[in-house]
């Protein structure tokens, strides 16, 4: 049986093209991605279910057999640095120096990361290869650094071609 590895692979590799080309205000691009296989791929599922299980929270054990049963997942992240938009205060805070005192986000980089993920999971469906975007797995990929420590915000898309998409219909 066919299992389409190489053509998901291909599929996530213009996933990672989409999502770092996609605009970014000011025009800096603080996007991370990455593509997570076989056995690392399983770690990051292990972890996630090991955190659903101590912390109590359903769906990350729920996700981690989605990831396990995935062919890959892709992950997309940003560093959250401030863009020293004049005037913007869409943080929350009066400037940027007032944000990275109090340990805020940078506005700009939580929508680049989300235009980012949209551009990616296009790409996807428009190859028709079953996906689904998990905070749970860029929360995990963080914790665990199995990504650059500067990436602060991230989510898992993990990839899966099946008769059946195996990310819907899921009970918690």
């Amino acid at each position: 049986m066919f299992e389409y590895i190489s053509a998901v692979k291909t599929v996530a590799e213009l996933m990672c093209c989409s999502a770092i080309t996609a605009p970014k205000g000011k025009g800096v691009n603080l996007i991370y991605t990455k593509i997570f296989e076989k056995e690392e791929k399983d770690k990051v599922a292990d972890l996630m279910e090991k955190i659903g299980k101590e912390k109590n929270i359903p769906f990350f054990i729920r996700d981690a057999k989605n990831v396990r049963e995935s062919l890959l997942v892709v992950f997309i992240g940003t560093e959250v640095k401030p863009r020293k938009v004049p005037f913007c205060g869409f943080c929350g805070f009066e400037n940027c120096e007032k944000s990275a005192k109090a340990g805020a986000y940078c506005a700009y980089a939580v929508g680049d990361l989300g235009i980012a993920v949209g551009s990616a999971v296009k790409v996807a469906s428009m190859h028709n290869v079953d996906n689904r975007v998990l905070f749970s797995f860029g929360k995990t990929a963080i914790i665990g650094e199995f990504i650059p420590s500067t990436v602060k915000l991230g989510y898992g898309i993990p990839l899966n071609v099946s008769g059946k998409n195996i990310y819907f219909d899921r009970k918690m």
